[in-house]
């Protein structure tokens, strides 16, 4: 599993340095709505839990995460959401997979299209790149100074199936629908949890230069700024001085 997680290292160390590209409320709230749908409590709905830990995570105040749970539980609006998967290539022929959330399916399509079209990239067929990426759970926990080993071996007896380590970045792989109780376990043992997701994560990576990254990163970014877009998988491995200097 070493080295699968790359992409997702990428999104969360630019996340860090990116504020603007953090993800708004307005995907979190979609997010809530959709999992409080299959049940309000978190403790019985490990896709919640995600969506509630996200939204802390960006700071949205507690009365909106119960006022978009409410509406998910209730069907107050009778808005319904639909995940769909798009898929297509981005600059030097990398794998791109694009998450949303959409309840208008045609304006969403159209946009991911043009959005690829304008920034180096195109759209693909169905299934023509969603087979190079894996679905897993993936943890990160906060602490400059975690000893890998005693992280390795909490993670492991929690219920995970790796531990990566990205220039000091660790990160906690689970099967997907492990990552709540695993996280939930490890927070019992003392460990503060920073991001709790499930992603998609690439078999294999291609390594880009600067000007095939920078184009890459560009694209994910005006990608994700869509409102129906949730997130932008990729099998880029772009090098860290090249991460660097471009972010």
């Amino acid at each position: 599993m070493s080295g699968h997680s790359k992409w997702s290292t990428i999104k969360h160390k630019k996340a860090k340095t990116d504020a603007a590209r953090s993800q708004s409320w307005t995907k979190v709230v979609r997010e809530l709505i959709v999992a409080a749908q299959s049940g309000a409590d978190p403790d019985f709905n490990s896709a919640l839990r995600l969506a509630i830990q996200k939204a802390k995570a960006c700071n949205m105040p507690r009365d909106n995460i119960e006022r978009a749970i409410k509406r998910g539980a209730g069907g107050e609006d009778g808005t319904h959401y639909d995940q769909i998967f798009y898929e297509g290539y981005g600059a030097a022929g990398v794998a791109v997979l694009v998450e949303t959330l959409t309840d208008n399916r045609n304006r969403t399509v159209a946009n991911v299209r043009a959005l690829m079209a304008k920034n180096g990239g195109a759209m693909g067929e169905a299934g023509s790149v969603a087979w190079q990426f894996k679905t897993l759970g993936q943890i990160t926990l906060l602490g400059d100074s975690l000893d890998e080993n005693d992280v390795m071996m909490a993670a492991l007896e929690a219920g995970a199936e790796d531990v990566t380590n990205d220039d000091g970045m660790l990160a906690i792989i689970t099967a997907p629908a492990d990552v709540a109780e695993v996280a939930r376990t490890l927070e019992a043992q003392g460990y503060k949890i920073d991001t709790m997701e499930i992603t998609k994560v690439a078999s294999n990576l291609i390594k880009v230069d600067e000007k095939a990254a920078a184009s890459i990163l560009k694209m994910c970014a005006v990608l994700e700024d869509d409102d129906d877009v949730q997130n932008v998988y990729t099998n880029a491995d772009i090098a860290d001085e090249i991460m660097e200097k471009l972010s």
